[in-house]
């Protein structure tokens, strides 16, 4: 149900702060024994749901300044910093504060290590491996991406004076669904981290990459996991964003209009991919289910739709401003809601709020 307060038309982000507690909690049973759990902010850095984070998790991942002071704000106990286009100002702010930074370069070392000359950091380098091996949504690793060293420049890295490195960072996917798969990779991270001859081996972070599926209630079986053994004095830490957070947000957004026009109906949203773009940046029809409003107190008709296929389309003056195409609806009405389920992460955050200045959705948090 909506909280009945809600202004109309109806749109809104509804995060509900018991799923991620549990979602959490299932997350550290499913990790291996002696490993860390940390939120990767990126995926959703609302205030309410970084403060249940920061407390239900070991720590939080951030990947910016603002991101960093977002996660202080929240209390983290932890907090790793990751990201290949690291300012000064903001390397400043992670040295100043005791953050761990992933360092993704040779010349990002050395700022570090010109950053601090009266100290020497411990950083942890993140390594672009060949091979990679896992599939998902995009892929860090084992091809061209800006993320990390080389691994033909990693002992050119490991040589850069006035900072001490002491692990390694191989995040290689986003939303793998492959739980054995994963399984192996983390192992493979581990062994090939402990045959590196780091003298000082303590942080092998695998990162995130736990998927779920929006077509369906499918997520990655994080089972296979467990049996993983962490070598003792190394802190395995695992960074999920959209695992952990997906599931505990719903976007709302009310029928303005119904038409048919060349021989598709459209349910105009008051809505659309200024507040969640994942469905038109990965090229998919997410799912909605109808919540009925009977309340008509306008004194023209009502328009409707029976049994046929809808696109759900935003408020936006653009044809790509699509959430979901050719959804059949037994019945929907202009002053019903639509509500999509899985948008705890990867909605508000990633799209383009100012295009054409809308008012933002309303932010509901249980």
């Amino acid at each position: 149900m909506l909280p009945p307060d809600l202004p109309r038309p109806v749109c809104a982000y509804l995060y509900d702060t018991a799923t991620l507690r549990a979602r959490a909690a299932s997350v550290r049973q499913a990790i291996p024994a002696g490993s860390s759990l940390l939120y990767a902010v990126k995926a959703n850095g609302h205030p309410a749901v970084l403060e249940v984070l920061a407390a239900a998790c070991d720590g939080l991942e951030v990947a910016s300044g603002g991101e960093l002071a977002l996660a202080r704000a929240a209390g983290a106990r932890r907090i790793v910093f990751g990201g290949p286009g690291k300012t000064d100002a903001e390397l400043r702010a992670a040295l100043a504060a005791g953050v761990l930074i992933n360092a993704e370069s040779v010349h990002e070392l050395r700022r570090i290590a010109a950053l601090s000359p009266a100290a020497v950091p411990e950083v942890v380098l993140r390594v672009n491996r060949p091979g990679g091996g896992l599939r998902g949504s995009h892929t860090m690793t084992g091809t061209p991406t800006p993320f990390g060293v080389d691994e033909a420049q990693l002992a050119e890295a490991l040589a850069v004076p006035g900072v001490r490195i002491i692990g390694f960072h191989l995040h290689a996917v986003s939303n793998n669904m492959d739980g054995h798969a994963h399984a192996a990779f983390v192992r493979d991270a581990i062994a090939w981290s402990l045959a590196q001859g780091l003298d000082d081996l303590r942080v092998i972070n695998v990162g995130g990459g736990f998927g779920v599926d929006y077509l369906s209630s499918a997520s990655m079986d994080l089972s296979p996991l467990r049996g993983i053994t962490v070598p003792g004095g190394v802190d395995l830490i695992f960074e999920p964003g959209r695992y952990l957070a997906a599931d505990a947000g719903t976007y709302a957004a009310e029928v303005l209009d119904l038409k048919t026009t060349h021989g598709r109906t459209f349910a105009v949203l008051r809505g659309g991919t200024h507040h969640f773009r994942l469905p038109a940046a990965w090229g998919y029809s997410h799912p909605f289910t109808i919540l009925p409003v009977d309340d008509w107190p306008h004194p023209y008709p009502r328009p409707q739709v029976t049994d046929t296929e809808v696109d759900a389309v935003g408020e936006l003056c653009t044809p790509r401003d699509v959430l979901t195409r050719g959804r059949h609806v037994t019945r929907l009405r202009a002053g019903d809601v639509l509500l999509f389920a899985r948008t705890g992460a990867y909605g508000w955050d990633i799209s383009h709020h100012e295009f054409l200045r809308h008012d933002p959705p309303a932010f509901v948090i249980t």
